[in-house]
């Protein structure tokens, strides 16, 4: 087994203007979902420091935007280079604060990067167009960023999310203000050290923790931000694209996944079963493509039924940190909840439990 002693929680602060920010009431405790340990608090950003976030991307978008494309490329390779330098000692706390396995961590960590890479090349291809007419005018389009972002990203994949967020935006020309998730707060915050030790002029990127409803109004409704973005439930995307159509924002989201598996009688039902072991528990499911149903053909259902079930079976749960751990815990007591009325629904209907059915 790892020894999680020796990984110290790091101190949880707002990053405004380029500087962290610490001394700010607690919000609320983080958890450490393997043994429900807290870990250490997130500060709640008031209306002062939300303002001065709005105000610092103002002037990081005027700044960033005119940064030559080649000198915004070359800084996010560096926070890509920086991530994958440090992923060992991200990873632990990561795995700490959600409880995935230190592998799963590991590799979204590296996923992570690959993004802050993808980007920073497509900034060589933010071409623009010439539309011919009749008769004939010269018409040009020109991309342009369309100003600082507000992004809100969730806990189950709390480096990824802010990462596809992060890099577009930067790779755009845009300045961009992040609030996270607070169940998963350092690895947010140790993803956004490494811009700032990677060049990122102060104000490019801001980082905010408090009231959900607060951060959202002050950000959404703010004459200054100009695109809205979430990666979360459909009930908050809701909330959010009702926000931003009061000053008529553009919004991006990714909202929550229904991934049905459809399964035909010509298939091997045992391989298909392993595959979907590995898909169905990854990250204990919490993810939006993990299968939210298997619709199977009924020559192959109690053979893939039996066969899943016994894969099932079969996994090592426990702690991320220990060996041969292929599942960790749930994030969060929330979801725990949810699990037991999802089981107890079911049975209610009529369902049978194959394997497992209760917690652990």
């Amino acid at each position: 087994m790892t020894d999680k002693v020796k990984y110290k929680y790091p101190r949880i602060g707002l990053l405004i203007d380029g500087a962290w920010i610490y001394d700010r009431p607690p919000l609320c405790d983080v958890e450490n979902p393997s043994d429900e340990s807290v870990l250490g608090w997130v500060p709640k950003a008031t209306p002062k420091d939300l303002q001065m976030a709005l105000e610092s991307s103002a002037r990081g978008f005027e700044i960033w935007r005119n940064t030559a494309p080649s000198e915004r490329a070359a800084i996010m390779h560096r926070a890509a280079a920086l991530i994958r330098e440090r992923a060992n000692d991200i990873a632990p706390i990561f795995t700490c604060e959600l409880g995935k396995t230190i592998s799963e961590s590991l590799a979204e960590i590296e996923r992570s990067a690959t993004f802050l890479d993808w980007d920073a090349e497509e900034i060589r291809r933010l071409y623009g167009r010439i539309v011919p007419t009749d008769p004939p005018i010269q018409q040009f389009v020109v991309r342009e960023p369309i100003g600082p972002v507000a992004a809100f990203t969730p806990w189950n994949v709390p480096m990824s999310a802010p990462s596809r967020k992060i890099s577009a935006s930067l790779a755009a020309g845009c300045s961009i203000i992040l609030k996270p998730a607070e169940e998963t707060p350092a690895t947010a915050c140790l993803f956004a050290q490494c811009f700032i030790d990677a060049g990122l002029p102060n104000g490019v990127l801001n980082l905010v923790f408090g009231d959900p409803d607060e951060v959202s109004r002050t950000l959404v409704l703010s004459p200054i931000t100009r695109l809205v973005t979430l990666t979360g439930s459909i009930g908050v995307g809701k909330h959010l694209t009702r926000l931003a159509a009061e000053t008529m924002k553009p919004v991006l989201m990714e909202l929550g996944g229904h991934a049905p598996v459809l399964i035909d009688a010509d298939v091997n039902p045992d391989e298909v079963a392993r595959l979907a072991t590995n898909w169905k528990f990854r990250m204990a499911g919490q993810f939006c493509s993990a299968p939210s149903r298997f619709l199977i053909h009924s020559a192959v259902y109690h053979r893939f039924v039996d066969s899943l079930a016994a894969s099932a079976g079969a996994l090592k749960v426990g702690d991320g940190f220990a060996d041969g751990v292929q599942m960790g815990p749930l994030a969060n007591r929330r979801r725990l909840a949810a699990m037991d009325s999802f089981v107890e629904d079911a049975v209610s209907r009529g369902a049978r439990i194959a394997v497992g059915g209760s917690r652990l």
